[in-house]
C-alpha cells in the first residue's frame, strides 16, 4: 500500500513540476514547395488575390521562400524548387503567444525540441519539431519588432478571396499515436470525424485549444507516395458565400488560363465548397463557415483504417 501511495505521490509532484502549456492561437502558415514560383505567384495573388508583403534570398541572390499573405497571423509560404518525387507539404506552423514556454513544456513531455528558441529571419521566434507522421511542425511566436508586426494592417487587399485561413489537413497513418500528439500533448480537441464511404473513417478534425482553426487528419492505412499527397495535403480558406466566391473568381483575367473546372460542392461535412488547384496540383479548398442546414453534422462511427 506504501509503495502505491508512493508512485500516486511522485505523480502528482511530476504533473505538479511539469511547465504548463502556452496558448496555441492557431495556424500560423502552411508551406509548399513549388516548382515555378512566377505561375505559383501568380495563382496566389493574380488568381486568389492574396498580397506578397516580404521574400527571403539565400547567400546567391536567388529566392529562398516567399509569403502570401491571409491577414495578421496568417500566411502562405511558398518554397521554389520542388524535386520529382517529393512532397508537396514543406510544413505547417502553429502560432503561440510563448515559444519558450512551448519550448520547455513539450521538452516536458518527451518531444524532441532545439536547446534554445532562435530568431528567424523575419525576426519571429520560432522553432521546429516533428509530429508521429514525420511532418515537420513550426511553433511560432510572432515578436514585437518581427516582419510580422511590422507589417500588421498592410497587404491584405479586398479582393483576396478570403480572410481566414481555417484549417489545414495533413496525412496521418495512425489515428492513435496523432491524437496522443496533437490532444494529449498540444491540447486539440476533436470536433468531428467522418468518412467517405461508411465503412472506414477518412477524416478526423481537431480545433487548436486556444482558436477557431483546426488541424484535418487524412486517414490512411498505407501512406500515399511523397509524389501522390498534393491532392490531400491542403489548406482551407474560409469564404461566408461560395457561390459569390466563384463569381469573382470566374470575373478575373487569370480565370482564362485555369484549366480546371470550378464547381461549388457539398461536402459530407454539410458546408459547401470549392477545391481550388494551385499549378502543381496542391489543393486551396474554399469553404463556407456553417452548414447548409445549420444543424452540425453527425460523427462517423467508422473504424480508422
Amino acid at each position: 500500500m506504501k509503495q502505491i501511495l508512493y508512485v500516486l505521490f511522485a505523480a502528482f509532484v511530476a504533473n505538479a513540476q511539469r511547465p504548463a502549456r502556452p496558448r496555441v492561437l492557431g495556424i500560423a502558415h502552411a508551406a509548399f514547395r513549388v516548382s515555378d514560383i512566377e505561375k505559383s505567384r501568380a495563382f496566389y495573388k493574380d488568381f486568389l488575390g492574396f498580397a506578397e508583403p516580404f521574400s527571403l534570398n539565400n547567400p546567391d541572390g536567388s529566392l529562398s521562400l516567399t509569403f502570401i499573405k491571409i491577414n495578421d497571423t496568417q500566411y502562405i509560404e511558398l518554397f521554389p524548387g520542388l524535386d520529382p518525387g517529393a512532397d508537396r507539404l514543406h510544413h505547417l506552423a502553429l502560432h503561440t503567444d510563448d515559444a519558450e514556454r512551448m519550448r520547455l513544456y513539450l521538452a516536458s513531455r518527451g518531444v524532441k525540441v532545439p536547446d534554445h528558441v532562435p530568431k528567424g529571419r523575419i525576426g519571429n521566434l520560432n522553432f521546429n519539431i516533428t509530429d508521429p507522421d514525420g511532418h515537420t511542425i513550426e511553433v511560432v511566436e510572432y515578436a514585437a519588432d518581427g516582419w510580422s508586426r511590422r507589417e500588421k494592417g498592410k497587404f491584405m487587399p479586398a479582393e483576396r478571396i478570403s480572410q481566414h485561413l481555417l484549417h489545414a489537413g495533413v496525412l496521418v497513418g495512425n489515428l492513435e499515436t496523432a491524437m496522443r500528439f496533437y490532444g494529449e500533448i498540444l491540447g486539440f480537441h476533436e470536433i468531428w470525424r467522418g468518412s467517405n464511404n461508411g465503412q472506414t473513417l477518412s477524416w478526423v478534425n481537431l480545433r487548436v485549444p486556444d482558436g477557431a482553426d483546426y488541424i484535418e487528419f487524412m486517414l490512411y492505412r498505407n501512406l500515399p507516395a511523397p509524389e501522390k499527397r498534393g491532392v490531400e495535403h491542403h489548406i482551407c480558406l474560409e469564404t461566408p458565400d461560395v457561390g459569390a466566391a466563384l463569381a469573382r473568381l470566374d470575373a478575373r483575367p487569370y480565370r482564362k488560363s485555369y484549366a480546371r473546372t470550378l464547381e461549388p460542392r457539398t461536402g459530407i461535412n454539410r458546408r459547401r465548397q470549392l477545391n481550388l488547384f494551385d499549378p502543381d496540383g496542391t489543393r486551396a479548398e474554399l469553404m463556407e463557415p456553417v452548414t447548409v442546414d445549420g444543424a452540425p453534422p453527425p460523427p462517423s462511427q467508422a473504424p480508422p483504417p
